[in-house]
């Protein structure tokens, strides 16, 4: 046959070849698709706020216009009487403990009683047959009130009279670590102010409570922590828990406490009054007001150098605004006190930390509390370093970072992988962005956008670095344990596992890992409710820990009972069979069989649990192993900054993160992205402003996020895997630790261009005027 002829052949035999599919992304380390993506980006996705009941009444809530006032009365009676109410309840009609929180502090009523603490606390609720009639009836209660003047500088707290029971000091931790005589040749101060971040959830809170013929009360919510939430529903209803079900809607994304309890006992109250159905739809305006917010942060630093810029000795005292309840701000406060020198090796530290209670709105569980706090202040810190010694920002870092092995102030080791050294090498040797073209058509280019009002000759282009650092998991002696179920019958499998998705990607993870296991392709994770053992909350990475390790132990359990049959058969350990692409084979190949063959209509299921290594209080003096393990990430941020008007573009931010294991490729790289688009805004736009006490324009105009407009050039440009071998997998969380660098390194870039101190997040535009130019 000719060449010519054999061409084509060849041609037309690739022209009627059937195409091959592409193959179906299979088990850990391949970007598989999220199984509700489809029904999300459709619309047909069912959240909390789509609920139906036959006889379906609805609720609203009335909160206090005032952040700190005296009660007198309540006078229900005019709401009662209105056509189509149907119950009115305040707190008199609480039965059990009257208390709510979270972290551990039940420090917050279901209705002010006798004070009103914060603008928006919950004071009754009513049920109605319509929402616009449960709206005008909640407006129609009459509360006369004894206005008070509310305590909202966190720095006046301490010698305020006390707000609650409790006092208004919720945790004071003082940090020793080495010689408080040891002294640099260098010293620098500063002064740092953090704003008030709202979690602004895609979708606003909703709920709906159903009445349960033995006297309890079924709650679907869109709750991260569901037997959390059970538990203080039951002792807040006066129920057992067993008569209180939580049953897990679909949740649309979660960046911290995903519901305000402040209307999730209302509801149940509701429902028990009117033996009926009620539902809830919050506004955004009341999501504004009800739910938890990142902490208000005062810190004050004094950093100790040598001549050649390795840091000696931090002195730093730090005070959050918990607002007006505990929560989780005794956590918070723990995680600030002990990276609050960062990924640094620092000697000698000396740190005071405190969270006190005030009128201002409640803070809770925000991404990298504690943790982006301090971030803003100690890099601001080394960038003061370096520039008084006329030493490169990346340089200085370097010297000091953070390395396994090492020792934090609280006096843990890090036995965990602590790359830092090479994530900032990383971001610091990538290709910088070219610079912007002084052309017409490039006008976009400029900060401020389209048409904006900025000059290309008042233009500076800034770099800066952002090194952050986030424990993972739940800290100090907190039990962290999660139980999982998978099943195997007819080819399918099913996991069965209390850990909600939130958007981390867990119910994808727990695929993953089952296929990976035992060879089945089709895996299904069942709906939550709190009929399952615990998982616990979704925040720090658990679920990729401790459930996604719980569910990996099941599916191991259950791939012993598959193999050991046919181990027993062919005379050897099941150890010695391998499950791949569907198929069991043998060390020697003399076993080869399908799955599928080796099920036969068998059913077989296993629970098990994961409970990581315990953690210890940090004690009187700041120390203790309080973290099971940390993650690292580095930023360089690049921005333009036009220094007559101070408006500030963020051009490109160069991620480096220390991963451990990258489990689905697709979605780590978006929650990285995610993370640190987040970031952007906690550093240029978002500020929950609330000028004495009262929150203004709880909307999302009036609290500016950032749009996909806003969001800069995000080059992840190193993922470290070097898998730390206490977690399962080796993985390590991704999402908060972006959040953290981030806004020091958008700061430390805005720096870099002015010269100003850059002081406050978000950065006001004042802070990035130079005058005199």
């Amino acid at each position: 046959m000719s060449n010519d002829a054999a061409t084509a052949e060849a041609e037309g035999t690739a022209e009627t070849a059937t195409p091959v599919p592409e193959p179906i992304p299979h088990g850990l380390g391949a970007s598989l698709p999220t199984a509700d993506a489809r029904a999300k980006t459709e619309g047909t996705f069912p959240y909390a706020a789509d609920l139906w009941a036959e006889g379906l009444l609805w609720a609203a809530v009335l909160r206090s216009p005032h952040p700190h006032a005296r009660i007198v009365s309540i006078d229900t009676t005019h709401a009662r009487e209105m056509p189509g109410v149907r119950a009115v309840v305040t707190h008199e009609d609480v039965p059990g403990t009257p208390l709510h929180g979270r972290g551990g502090r039940a420090d917050r009523p279901v209705f002010a009683s006798d004070v009103v603490r914060h603008h928006g606390e919950p004071l009754a609720a009513v049920a109605a047959d319509h929402p616009d009639t449960a709206r005008m009836a909640a407006a129609a209660v009459i509360v006369e009130y004894e206005v008070l003047d509310p305590v909202t500088d966190p720095e006046q707290a301490f010698e305020a009279e006390p707000l609650h029971p409790d006092g208004n000091l919720i945790r004071h931790i003082p940090l020793r670590h080495g010689d408080p005589e040891a002294a640099g040749e260098l010293v620098v101060e500063g002064l740092y102010r953090i704003g008030r971040q709202d979690p602004a959830p895609i979708g606003a809170e909703a709920g709906l409570a159903v009445p349960r013929p033995d006297g309890g009360v079924e709650l679907y919510l869109a709750s991260t922590d569901p037997h959390g939430d059970r538990d203080t529903a039951a002792a807040c209803y006066g129920l057992p828990p067993e008569q209180v079900k939580i049953v897990v809607t679909g949740v649309p994304g979660a960046t911290a406490d995903r519901e305000d309890q402040g209307f999730q006992l209302p509801l149940g109250l509701l429902a028990l009054k009117t033996g009926c159905p009620v539902k809830l739809t919050a506004t955004r305006e009341e999501s504004f007001l009800g739910h938890t917010h990142r902490h208000p942060t005062l810190l004050r630093y004094r950093h100790h150098a040598d001549t050649e810029g390795r840091v000696v000795k931090v002195e730093a005292q730090i005070l959050l605004d918990a607002g007006a309840y505990a929560d989780t701000s005794s956590e918070a406060l723990a995680a600030a006190v002990a990276f609050a020198c960062g990924p640094y090796v620092v000697p000698n530290a000396f740190i005071e930390g405190w969270a006190v209670r005030t009128n201002n709105p409640p803070s809770g569980h925000v991404r990298g509390e504690g943790a982006m706090q301090v971030c803003a202040a100690y890099e601001a810190q080394m960038d003061k370093v370096a520039k008084k010694l006329g030493l490169d920002p990346a340089e200085v870092r370097l010297r000091n970072v953070l390395a396994t092995g090492d020792v934090l102030p609280t006096g843990q080791t890090v036995t965990c992988p602590a790359p830092v050294a090479e994530l900032l090498q990383a971001v610091r040797d990538f290709p910088l962005p070219a610079l912007p073209k002084d052309t017409p058509e490039d006008e976009w280019l400029l900060p401020g956008g389209p048409e904006g009002a900025g000059e290309p000759g008042a233009v500076r282009r800034g770099v800066g670095y952002g090194i952050g650092m986030v424990h993972m998991l739940g800290a100090e002696g907190a039990d962290e344990v999660s139980t999982a179920t998978v099943k195997v019958q007819d080819g399918v499998a099913t996991v069965l596992c209390a850990a909600v998705e939130t958007g981390q990607g867990f119910t994808t993870l727990a695929r993953q890992v089952v296929q990976d296991t035992l060879g089945v392709d089709e895996v299904q994770v069942a709906p939550v409710d709190t009929d399952q053992p615990p998982a616990g909350p979704g925040c720090r990475g658990r679920h990729t820990w401790v459930s996604g390790g719980a569910v990996e132990r099941a599916a191991k359990m259950v791939r012993t009972q598959l193999l050991q049959p046919l181990a027993h058969q062919f005379g050897m350990s099941t150890e010695l069979l391998q499950i791949a692409d569907g198929k069991i084979t043998s060390y020697d190949g003399v076993l080869s069989t399908t799955v599928a063959e080796a099920l036969d209509g068998k059913e077989l299921w296993a629970t098990a649990q994961c409970r990581p290594h315990p953690t210890e209080p940090l004690d009187e003096a700041g120390q203790g192993d309080a973290f099971v393990g940390m993650a690292f990430c580095a930023i360089r941020a690049v921005v333009d900054v036009d220094i007559e008007i101070g408006s500030v573009r963020v051009v490109e931010l160069a991620v480096a993160q220390d991963v451990g294991r990258v489990l689905n490729p697709a979605q780590l790289t978006a929650r990285i992205e995610a993370g640190v688009t987040q970031g952007v805004g906690i550093a240029l736009t978002e500020n929950l402003r609330t000028p004495r006490g009262l929150i203004r324009h709880p909307d999302l105009t009036g609290y500016a996020l950032p749009t996909a407009l806003d969001a800069p050039d995000i080059r992840i440009v190193k993922l470290v895997e070097e898998r730390d071998v206490v977690a399962p997998f080796g993985a390590k969380a991704v999402s908060a630790v972006p959040v953290v660098a981030s806004p020091a390194a958008v700061a430390s870039a805005v720096r870099a261009a002015t010269g100003r101190p850059v002081n406050r997040l978000p950065i006001r535009p004042q802070a990035a005027v130079v005058t005199g130019n």
